[in-house]
Formats: C-alpha cells, structure tokens, sequence
C-alpha cells in the first residue's frame, strides 16, 4: 500500500476530536524517531504536543500541523463511519481525511524519503504538531512556540500543511492571513412595559443606531497582499422573548477580519468612537484571535511554486485568504512561512474525504521543497 496512504488511514483510526490527541502523535513520534529524530512531548492542561528535530547545522525548517479534527456531528448522516477510513470511488472518507491527517502523513513520508536520501543535510528540520488547533488554540502552536521562543530557537522556514488547495492538488498557497478581533457589545437600558416607553429606556433601539453606523463604515481599503478589512454581526440579542416587556440590556457579537492596512489598536478606538456617538452606556469585552501576517518573499515561496509546478504543472495563487491558522503564532519567529496542503472542499463537512491520488503528490511536493532548501 502506498506509505502516505497507509499512515493517513492510520491516523484517522484514531477519533482525536479537539483536544484530545488519542495516541496520533505517538504514531508519528515513533515514526520519526526512527529516522533520527529527538522527539519532546509538550503537554500543557489536556492539549498534547509534539516537537521533533533532526541535524545540529544549517537553516531551521519546520513543518507544522494538528491531530485535532472536529466533532463528526450526525454519525446517522455519514455514508461510512468517521473513524474508519474507506477508499470509494478514488476518495478517501473519514474525520481529518482533509484537515490535516492527510498532511501529516505526507509530510512524514516526504521526510523519510528526504532522509534516506540526504542522510546529512545542511539544514535542520523540525515538527510541531498539537492537538489544539480546532480548539481554543492556547495550549498548543502558542504555547509550544513560547516554549521555543524562551530557549531561543529560531526558524527559517515553516510550512503549516493546512489544506490550501480549491480545485487542483497546489493551485493554492497561502502565504499570510488576515487578522482577527472579536467584541461583545453590551448595551444598558431601563427595563419596562411596551406601553409604557417613556418609564423604559430601550437598548435595542440605541444598539440599531450603532450597528447600522458600524456596518457602514469602510474600515480600510486593503492593500496588495489583503483585501480590505471586513466587519460582521455574528449575534444580537435581547431580553427573554416577551413581546410587551422592553429588555434592559442588549448584546451584540461582531468581528473584524483586518489586514495589515489596520491594527488592533486602530479598530478599537474606531469603534468605540463610533459606538459612542449612538450609545452613553455600553461595554465592549474584545479578544483577539490573531494579528493579520504576511510571509517575506524569499526562498520558500520560490521553493513551493517551483515544486507545485513540477507535480502538478501549474503555477499557483498566492493568496491571504481563509480564516485563521496557527500560522499567526508562528509568524512572528518565522520571517517565511506559508500554507501548502490538501484539498478544501470537504474539511469540517459530513463525509470529509480526500482524493487518494493527491497522498504522494502531496509527499512528493514537500520532499522536492526540501531539496530544494537544501544550500
């Protein structure tokens, strides 16, 4: 059976719905070790991670991934059960068939093959892997790069194996990602009866006002790299749902999706100044998910599209698009880092699945990348 075939099926065998691990890393820590690599287990709370690295000498290459998959959701609504990996129709189907332990096969796969050889290259190659990237994301990528950070390892480079790819095996990468700010507005009122609105002071209407006036305003305009900075309501709510009671508070959830052209900072104090001219009693609680990054244009973009073109004879978009990834706790130690994976068109979906001919394609990507590193 084809390795990267085989050690995906394997993988998915193993049901690691965020955080929980279920033993994918060991898997591969013995797979790595058998290499030659030095394998630490990271665990923070209930969130398992892993960082290997083989060689003393040379530039740091760093490989990074996640055994976390998504719940499966409706068992009843799959065609095949999630965490028993069946081959139909040249697909594979099961939970982190795309997102990502397809990747993590192939990445591996790539590295034995790259070893055997170059039993000594001049560079470095490490993993970090974690079982929390689905989740809350603090004890895994963010802790383990502190971690990192605090020893005073660098990298180079770094590809997260995230699936990039739309249509085509490559047609993808991802070389940075917009930021992303969340706030909970809570606005006060005076509770009271319907009929009676001059006794009552509504938050509703008050919040309208601030909504309307945010979700008009054109934040930024983007720039080469980033289209402009997005805003979404996600969330509004009020009250108990009793038609002649006037609520006392209101709750709106929002997000910004931001590019370089913005900062966290900029965004707060436009909004509140925006919400202050609608609003005298409020609160915001923000949390921020991550700061938008972008990759230097070096080596390893070179090294990716020249390996996309060789295996999959096209050239691919470089693109800021998605959500977010660990990606953006590795950026900032990291000057060139980008995004190369699988297919997309399934990951979180009922019936995830992966064509079976992309496996080696995929390996073969990451080991010519590799050779092509190599100074």
């Amino acid at each position: 059976m084809d390795p990267v075939l085989a050690l995906t099926q394997e993988l998915i065998r193993c049901p690691s719905v965020t955080p929980d691990d279920a033993g994918c890393q060991q898997i591969i820590a013995n797979r790595l070790k058998s290499v030659g690599f030095k394998c630490e287990h990271l665990r923070f709370g209930v969130v398992d991670n892993l960082w290997a690295t083989y060689g003393n000498d040379g530039p740091l290459f760093v490989f990074a991934g996640h055994t976390d998959v998504v719940p499966p959701g409706d068992l009843k609504a799959w065609h095949t059960p999630p965490f028993d990996p069946i081959i139909s129709d040249g697909m594979l189907f099961g939970r982190g068939a795309g997102e990502m332990k397809s990747g993590l096969a192939a990445m591996i796969v790539a590295v034995e093959t790259f070893l055997k050889n170059h039993p000594a290259p001049n560079i470095r190659i490490g993993f970090l892997i974690t079982s929390d990237e689905e989740g809350d994301a603090q004890d895994g990528t963010k802790r383990v790069i502190d971690t990192l950070v605090a020893r005073g390892v660098t990298m180079d480079y770094c590809i997260v194996g995230e699936p990039s790819s739309s249509n085509i095996l490559g047609d993808t990468i991802r070389i940075g990602r917009r930021g992303s700010l969340s706030g909970i507005l809570t606005v006060q009122g005076i509770q009271g009866h319907v009929a009676y609105p001059h006794l009552a002071d509504n938050p509703i209407h008050r919040l309208s006002h601030a909504v309307s006036a945010l979700t008009n305003k054109t934040w930024d305009h983007g720039n080469d790299a980033f289209p402009p900075t997005s805003f979404q309501i996600s969330n509004i709510h009020a009250g108990d749902g009793i038609e002649n009671v006037i609520p006392g508070t209101a709750e709106a959830r929002f997000n910004f999706r931001f590019s370089t052209a913005s900062s966290e900072a900029s965004l707060k104090a436009r909004t509140e100044e925006i919400i202050s001219q609608h609003i005298d009693n409020y609160r915001i609680n923000w949390r921020l998910s991550g700061n938008p990054f972008l990759s230097k244009r070096g080596n390893l973009i070179e090294a990716a599209t020249s390996a996309i073109q060789k295996i999959s004879g096209i050239t691919p978009e470089l693109s800021t698009g998605g959500g977010t990834s660990d990606g953006r706790f590795i950026a900032p130690n990291c000057p060139e880092i980008l995004e190369l994976g699988g297919m997309n068109t399934s990951i979180h979906q009922i019936n995830e699945h992966t064509r079976v001919s992309d496996l080696t394609k995929l390996a073969d990507m990451y080991c010519y990348i590799l050779n092509n590193l190599m100074v």
